[in-house]
């Protein structure tokens, strides 16, 4: 029953995760965006969040559900699991282990409960992929740094998130409105903000014409 529960629990997280691309008419370039959002907020690969929505569009919420491998009562974390593990600890070196579990059960990789924290930490230790030893080298240069221009204007990102339901309109019906924002790359300044009552590709092109009026 608790094993059922947690999988319940991991199929609502999953459903929360692909709900901003499920809604209908969904522009390609936004879907994009978001996808790529998603997959940088939530510490997953594209390639996962792939094959959420292929599932979820197949069977629904009991796609979502991770599928059980074996007893929860072992201690011990096969070889493969480790291998899986140490992929996302290199992928991303900042992950910590409750992430590393988190992402694995939610892929189906591991049954919910089966892998303990300190097990993990300690077989990540053993082969030299700690917390400590990750930082050791990221700083000097070894592991894969994060992207960034170096200079400013040189890129430009976009970003768009939800926010507060706001009585707009006849009556002061209530909505939910949307901040779009452009940001610089390399000083992370935000060069203009938005809010906006609907979601498509327009409020984007509204926002960026908003911020060319101004920095002109």
């Amino acid at each position: 029953m608790r094993d059922q529960k947690r999988a319940e629990e991991i199929a609502e997280k999953r459903v929360e995760l692909i709900l901003p691309l499920l809604e209908k008419g969904l522009d390609s370039a936004l879907a994009r965006e978001r996808k790529v959002r998603i997959c940088q907020e939530y510490g997953i690969s594209e390639r996962t969040l792939r094959r959420y929505l292929a599932q979820y569009r197949e069977k629904g919420f009991m796609g979502l559900k991770p599928k059980g491998k074996g007893s929860c009562e072992s201690k011990a974390i096969s070889a493969e699991l480790l291998e899986q593990a140490i992929l996302l600890r290199r992928e991303v070196p900042s992950r910590s282990v409750a992430q590393i579990i988190q992402i694995l059960e939610w892929e189906g990789k591991a049954k919910p409960g089966e892998i303990k924290r300190s097990t993990l930490q300690e077989k990540l230790s053993g082969r030299g992929y700690s917390s400590r030893q990750m930082q050791m080298y990221t700083d000097n240069g070894v592991a894969a740094r994060r992207f960034q221009q170096r200079y400013r204007n040189q890129l430009i990102h976009s970003d768009i998130k939800y926010g507060p339901y706001l009585p707009i309109g006849p009556g002061g019906t209530k909505k939910q409105v949307f901040l779009v924002t452009f940001l610089d790359d390399a000083t992370r300044f935000v060069l203009h903000s938005e809010f906006y009552p609907t979601l498509d590709q327009a409020i984007v092109e509204d926002c960026f014409r908003q911020r060319q009026a101004v920095s002109n």
